[in-house]
């Protein structure tokens, strides 16, 4: 390392001793917090170190797992981790189902230790891993340190950088230079230069997006095996406005008066993208002036002409199983959108604002064939909601449009195995 890296790392880690004391307020980071600080034991020994964010990043390492053989003459150890308790819980259901499959792979999740350079030392020189496998923008200066220290192999797969985080490494160039994973397999050419300029461009490739091989064998799920069927009446005019962003609020309050002023009859069901801002969603629906109730508080079937704002994680797909048009969030305001893949694959065309950045590896073409439909301001989206649920598309033809859609766009999951098998294997 420079004298300027040992230097930047030597303030990131005096940062670090300021911030733990404070961080153990933070209702968020209170689950796993023995793991996070290292403080109730060590995981085992791993082969593989695979670091998922959060929820989504922690379904890519399930999709990954799904698709990954042990290129070893015996069982592949692999630790996952992330961040969230979202993610933690997916990768809990990932490794049961890996490990129950019996396919020569050991899984143990747990939860990624704050990237103190002395916490992150000690996880490293434990689990010696390797290969470590980095889902999306896992950049953590002690995190890839620790790694290059104990001589493990890096890999970042599924890459995104948008290009305020490229600013933002930026301001430590040499730093994340010499931090570099030894390859990074970016879903576009326009995240790949980003990582280029940041790591160099020799060791980027492209890569198909694994969230294309997630939604690839989602199908319509029938009514009568749908979770929510009894508290959404059979053919009811069922409008999801998924994922809305704090940010969007203002615009997402018309969007919901206006959608019920011309459709009274709509059961509207609201899914705030994070549960803590709840409260600002019950003041929101409250100044519509429209009937609502909680998710929670449904016993029977929803009335017409209701808003349910959900109160309920892991509901989100099943309710657009039965709704027959969709709002996507987190695109009025420039958030970078959320993932319109989901309803499309349940059979709905969705409708999303015009800030979808963070989902352009799914294709300009997805808009421009119909399959989506892409709103200016509150107001176009309003219209579209409007005239598909007038006349809505069988959802068998819109999910085989999907499906057609995705089919030539996947094979990420077999990519990154097949690199990660040669890093293992070239030990």
């Amino acid at each position: 390392m420079t004298t300027a890296t040992d230097f930047a790392l030597k303030a990131y880690s005096l940062g670090w001793k300021a911030a733990l004391p404070l961080l153990k307020f933070n209702h968020r980071l209170r689950d796993g917090w023995e793991q996070r600080i290292l403080s109730g034991g060590l995981p085992a020994p791993a082969h593989l170190w695979i670091q998922a964010a959060s929820g989504g990043e922690a379904y890519l390492a399930w999709e990954v797992l799904k698709n990954l053989q042990s290129p070893l003459d015996e069982t592949l150890r692999v630790l996952v981790t992330t961040n969230t308790l979202q993610g933690y819980q997916t990768l809990v259901r990932a490794a049961d189902e890996i490990n129950a499959g019996k396919k020569g792979l050991a899984v143990q999740p747990w939860y990624f230790p704050f990237d103190a350079p002395d916490l992150m030392d000690r996880m490293a020189a434990q689990v010696r891993p390797r290969t470590a496998l980095i889902l999306e923008t896992e950049i953590w200066p002690g995190f890839l340190r620790a790694l290059k220290r104990s001589g493990t192999k890096i890999l970042l797969a599924n890459g995104r950088m948008t290009t305020k985080s490229l600013a933002g490494y930026l301001t430590w160039p040499t730093l994340f230079r010499e931090l570099a994973p030894d390859a990074v397999m970016a879903v576009s050419e326009t995240d790949a230069r980003r990582f280029g300029t940041l790591f160099g461009r020799e060791r980027i490739w492209v890569m198909p997006n694994i969230k294309f091989d997630r939604m690839g064998d989602f199908t319509p799920l029938p009514r009568k095996d749908n979770p929510l069927k009894d508290i959404l009446p059979q053919n009811a005019d069922f409008a999801v406005f998924g994922s809305v962003r704090k940010e969007e609020e203002t615009p997402v309050r018309k969007l919901v008066a206006g959608l019920m002023r011309k459709r009274p009859k709509t059961i509207l069901g609201l899914f705030p993208r994070h549960m803590h801002h709840l409260d600002l969603w019950r003041k929101c629906v409250n100044e519509t002036g429209v009937s609502w109730t909680l998710r929670s508080k449904l016993t029977g079937p929803a009335e017409p002409g209701t808003v349910v704002l959900w109160d309920a994680f892991g509901e989100l797909v099943p309710a657009y199983g039965l709704a027959k048009a969709a709002f996507v969030g987190g695109s009025l305001a420039p958030m970078g959108g959320q993932n319109f893949l989901e309803p499309l694959t349940c059979g709905v065309t969705p409708v999303t604002g015009p800030h979808w950045k963070n989902f352009a590896w799914v294709g300009r073409e997805i808009i421009d064939s119909g399959l989506a439909v892409e709103a200016g301001d509150w107001r176009d989206a309003l219209d579209g909601l409007a005239a598909i649920l007038s006349s809505p598309e069988p959802r068998k033809t819109v999910a085989a449009r999907a499906r057609a859609y995705i089919k030539d766009r996947r094979g990420g999951a077999k990519a990154v195995c097949k690199r990660l098998a040669d890093f293992i294997n070239n030990d």
